[in-house]
């Protein structure tokens, strides 16, 4: 492989793969690029994937700008299931009825979890508190209960659903800045006298930058080296 130039004071759209961390992906691109000074602008979880921005050089000003932006996210959630971690990182540990769920009932959780709504984190998430991430106490086997995480406001301004394959639901969802998508998951099987987990999540879009002009990290070489601006 021809070796890269460094090229500083850029950012890059870069779709990440499943199970990588943010951070991994941060990693790639700046030991593929001999870049100096990285980071990304919006934490992905493990097992979603989708749109990642990372910025290089003096664009790791922007950041915060670019974390500001509204996301869109596209996946599925299940009922009648929970996980500790409301994914599939963990192993499920309770089951609910689904029988008395309506397609009207749906629809109220739905509106429920749209406008501006209040949120409890999910345990297993990057926040810190108390001087460590919030997932590194979780997997010491601290719960919710255990743990007092703050009430966050955020704002979902689209959130689409399609029940065709209950229990099994397809969602897309446009929201702010700081919202979960695991604790909306987790707070409509609330809603639902039942329980729910995330399936399948992928970051679609970030403010105007889309997933389709994404490279993916596989393809990040000298010979497809890209600025996508």
């Amino acid at each position: 492989m021809v070796e890269l130039t460094p090229l500083e004071d850029k950012f890059y759209l870069i779709d990440k793969p499943k199970t990588w961390t943010s951070f991994d992906a941060v990693r790639k691109i700046r030991n593929l690029g001999k870049f100096k000074k990285i980071g990304h602008a919006g934490t992905l979880d493990p097992l979603a994937t989708g749109l990642l921005i990372i910025c290089v050089g003096k664009y790791t000003k922007k950041i915060e700008y670019f974390q500001s932006l509204p996301k869109t996210y596209t996946g599925s959630f299940v009922l009648g299931k929970t996980t500790p971690s409301i994914d599939l990182e963990t192993d499920f540990d309770a089951e609910f009825p689904i029988e008395h769920i309506t397609p009207e009932l749906l629809e109220e959780a739905r509106l429920s979890l749209f406008g501006d709504i209040e949120q409890v984190p999910p345990i297993y998430s990057a926040i810190k508190q108390n001087g460590q991430r919030l997932y590194v106490q979780a997997r010491k086997g601290l719960t919710e209960k255990d743990v007092e995480i703050k009430i966050r406001q955020a704002s979902v301004y689209e959130f689409d659903i399609d029940s065709s394959s209950f229990p099994e639901i397809k969602f897309s969802i446009s929201c702010s800045k700081g919202t979960y998508i695991r604790s909306m998951v987790r707070d409509f099987g609330y809603f639902l006298n039942s329980g729910a987990y995330l399936k399948e999540l992928v970051r679609s879009k970030i403010g105007d930058y889309s997933l389709d002009k994404a490279q993916s990290i596989e393809k990040f070489s000298a010979e497809q080296y890209e600025i996508l601006l």
